[in-house]
């Protein structure tokens, strides 16, 4: 008998590198989303500098939770990349879009408002493309044992494009609320109004899938139906960060807002695991029985061990030493 379950730690590995690469991309998406609606090229310029120094670093943690997906749980990618070959692919091409704007906007002269439209495309097609696949996944994938066996776009649904919208704005408001923390004088106050927007939009999203999900997915009904003597405490952590992210826009609080709008998505995230905990490939199939070998999950374990901290270390690193307000005049040249 195993005295350790590797599989259960490597989906607290897995969650936490999803988790983390959520937040961290989510605010520099977020930002790539809001650029045409910047108040003037100066303002755009201010709000790339705030994340030129760790838009890059961020993605480390979807590498993270990627590969440590393919080497845990290989069974789970002999579903999920024939089901979502078309939007992974588009979450890719924007995120290289994206990369590429960093890399041009500045350098460019006539055609700087290509890379303004690159930068937003790119944040735009990724993000949307992301919160599709988490659609997707809750919704679940026609399967035969783990091989796929549904059409190249089944994981294009009304929800699914539902979930790609509401990511969208979840981001954006991620985005708005890190220029709040990161900006000053006319920026930010564009910031705080477009926070404040965004704020009602998410919340409905949210309203509107925490009532389609369950009458569409009988196993989440019966899971949220099941466990109503406790699970009414996320819905209550819902309101009470919105209240506390409205409160705080309104006083014009800095870091508070941002540190709200954290919390609002680790509540969305928990009841999104909680849906689907244990499913692996919804609606059959657990994590477990999509796990790798336990001599491979070992093997693989004791190397992560030693990255997650370094991980951790740089980041850390990286967020002291960019720390502070963004000027116009600094950054990325």
């Amino acid at each position: 008998m195993e005295l350790i379950d590797l599989t259960l730690i490597w989906i607290g590995i897995i969650g936490l590198g999803v988790f983390m690469y959520v937040l961290m991309d989510g605010f520099d998406l977020g930002v790539g989303i809001l650029f045409p609606f910047a108040p003037d090229e100066e303002g755009r310029d201010v709000m790339m500098n705030t994340v030129a120094p760790v838009w890059d670093g961020n993605e480390t943690w979807l590498i993270l939770g990627g590969a440590g997906l393919l080497a845990a749980f290989p069974l789970v990618y002999a579903v999920f990349l024939p089901a979502l070959y078309i939007g992974v692919f588009l979450r890719l091409a924007g995120l290289i879009f994206r990369g590429i704007a960093f890399e041009f906007r500045f350098k460019a002269r006539t055609s700087r408002y290509l890379w303004n439209w690159s930068f937003f495309g790119g944040s735009l097609v990724a993000t949307f493309a992301q919160g599709a696949v988490v659609g997707a996944y809750i919704q679940g994938f026609e399967t035969e044992g783990f091989r796929y066996v549904g059409g190249a776009l089944d994981w294009l649904t009304p929800f699914t494009v539902m979930t790609g919208l509401a990511l969208v704005a979840g981001y954006s408001l991620l985005g708005a609320t890190w220029l709040i923390l990161k900006t000053e004088g006319p920026l930010q106050e564009w910031a705080y109004g477009m926070a404040q927007r965004l704020l009602s939009v998410v919340l409905l999203f949210f309203v509107i899938i925490s009532i389609w999900t369950p009458l569409a997915e009988a196993r989440v009904m019966e899971r949220w139906l099941s466990n109503a003597q406790w699970l009414w405490i996320f819905p209550v952590v819902t309101l009470a960060a919105s209240l506390w992210l409205w409160s705080s826009i309104q006083r014009r609080k800095e870091g508070v807002p941002f540190v709200a709008t954290m919390t609002l998505f680790i509540a969305f995230y928990v009841g999104l695991l909680i849906s689907m905990w244990p499913l692996a490939v919804p609606p059959d199939h657990t994590f477990w029985d999509a796990a790798s070998a336990p001599e491979s999950q070992l093997f693989l374990l004791i190397g992560v061990l030693f990255l997650i901290p370094i991980i951790l270390g740089y980041t850390a690193w990286t967020y002291w030493v960019f720390r502070g307000k963004v000027r116009p005049g600094m950054g990325y040249h």
